[in-house]
């Protein structure tokens, strides 16, 4: 079974997440409702089977992550990457690509959406913007082609600061926002 998804989205939620608190080589959890490990591992299975696949994914990225552990509640899977696995992605990221970019103009106060989108541009010429304002957000931004990544960036103007969530484009979807 192909696990690269799952390896990947969790190296990038991991990597936004030491971008914006710093690294701690301490264990990350990370939580995944089944309709999401589905759609990485591309399958359709339930809770049991899933705690199964899981099992293999352990197993297949324990050089790089470590001893990772799986837990679920219901529907609700936990998957903790330990220091090692931590550790393992801050020696690994690109801090110079677009994420990094954007997380430090969201940081600065006083940013404003123009600033935000500069930074989109910056990396791709192939960026969509739409105004959605539902209650929610109130910009949905992404990049057509994929380049540099695939998420969905729901973004928020409040004041003199931004606010994102980013959302893979499936799971986004699943919102109905």
């Amino acid at each position: 079974m192909d696990h690269s998804r799952l390896k990947d989205n969790i190296i990038e939620v991991i990597e936004e997440q030491q971008l914006k608190l710093g690294y701690l080589k301490e264990t990350v959890r990370l939580y995944y409702p089944l309709s999401s490990l589905n759609r990485f591992l591309g399958v359709k299975e339930g809770v049991e089977e899933m705690q199964q696949l899981l099992q293999d994914f352990v197993m297949d990225v324990k050089d790089c992550f470590g001893k990772v552990v799986v837990t679920n509640e219901g529907e609700r899977f936990c998957i903790a990457i330990p220091p090692e696995g931590a550790e393992y992605i801050h020696d690994h990221m690109d801090a110079d690509g677009f994420l990094c970019d954007l997380i430090a103009t969201v940081a600065r106060h006083g940013s404003t959406l123009e600033d935000v989108l500069a930074q989109f541009y910056k990396h791709s010429g192939h960026v969509r913007v739409e105004e959605i304002r539902n209650g929610e957000f109130d910009y949905l931004v992404y990049f057509e082609n994929g380049e540099p990544d695939s998420y969905r960036y729901c973004i928020t103007v409040e004041a003199d600061h931004i606010i994102y969530h980013r959302y893979t484009k499936e799971d986004y979807a699943e919102f109905e926002f």
